[in-house]
């Protein structure tokens, strides 16, 4: 749990330059979910780097609109997969790609994800269900071919979207991120010799449609804990190229998640029981 949390990520305090690479060197990268919020902002500024991009989606229009917009503004070209990382098909079709040779993937950023609106004993068991498959077994899917193309090409880099919810008690949807964390810091110590790095992204609540698509109550959470999606998907981009494990977002989220690590039990686990109810 709080044990988890990359020392390095814990300790630093100010932004390096990010260093994914320069513009125009044409790397092509996969980004699951990326219509809207993190996926979308990992995309602008990605294509802003000069790397031609593979994004998914369910919503085929949406992601029509987003190739063409990041194709015109860029220069860049962009690959479309319409998919459900739900199911079982929509995984094989984005690993599939991820083992294609050619234009292949050098990086692969697992964003896609949901939530729920409704507490754990009110939830059906079928959209708990769904929710893990999307993220726990499709990252996993997705990191094991991409982990096997990358280490057959020399190197490569993965970064799974996360969240601070891993660090603490917060139900199956922090217990699905808990996963992310820990098989990210395994991941990246086992591979990063080989070349291929993984880091998990664990940032607070981004100002993104994501609370208001799962129907989430968020006028509660105070002002301060909200992050902008341009600050965390640039810290994101920055702690990959650095090969770190784990990458939390902000000064003060690294402290309030240092301050868990030391904290009892039953202070941390507080935290689970003071979130917004359901709209």
């Amino acid at each position: 749990m709080a044990e988890q949390i990359d020392e390095r990520a814990l300790q630093q305090d100010e932004l390096v330059p990010p260093g994914t690479s320069s513009r125009g060197t044409g790397q092509t990268i996969l980004i699951t979910g990326a219509t809207a919020g993190l996926g979308a902002e990992f995309a602008r500024q990605l294509a802003g780097q000069g790397h031609h991009l593979v994004i998914t989606s369910r919503n085929p229009l949406q992601l029509v609109a987003k190739a063409q917009g990041l194709e015109a503004q860029y220069g860049i070209s962009v690959e479309t997969l319409t998919t459900d990382l739900s199911t079982a098909e929509g995984v094989d079709v984005v690993a599939a790609r991820l083992r294609q040779r050619e234009q292949p993937i050098t990086m692969l950023v697992n964003n896609a994800g949901s939530g729920l609106a409704t507490e754990f004993h009110e939830s059906e068991s079928e959209d708990e269900l769904a929710m893990l498959k999307l993220l726990v077994e499709a990252p996993m899917l997705l990191s094991h071919a991409a982990i096997q193309a990358f280490l057959a090409r020399g190197g490569g880099r993965i970064i799974n979207v996360s969240s601070v919810a891993g660090f603490i008690p917060e139900g199956s949807y922090g217990a699905a991120k808990a996963w992310s964390i820990s098989f990210s810091r395994w991941a990246n110590t086992r591979y990063k010799p080989d070349g291929v790095t993984i880091t998990a992204l664990c940032p607070g609540p981004v100002r993104t449609e994501f609370h208001t698509r799962a129907g989430i109550d968020t006028s509660k959470k105070p002002k301060w804990a909200w992050m902008d999606a341009e600050d965390v998907v640039r810290e994101g981009l920055t702690a990959a190229a650095e090969g770190r494990s784990v990458c939390i977002p902000s000064r003060r989220y690294r402290s309030l998640m240092a301050a868990a690590r030391f904290s009892p039990d039953a202070v941390v686990e507080r935290f689970s029981r003071i979130e917004p109810k359901a709209r």
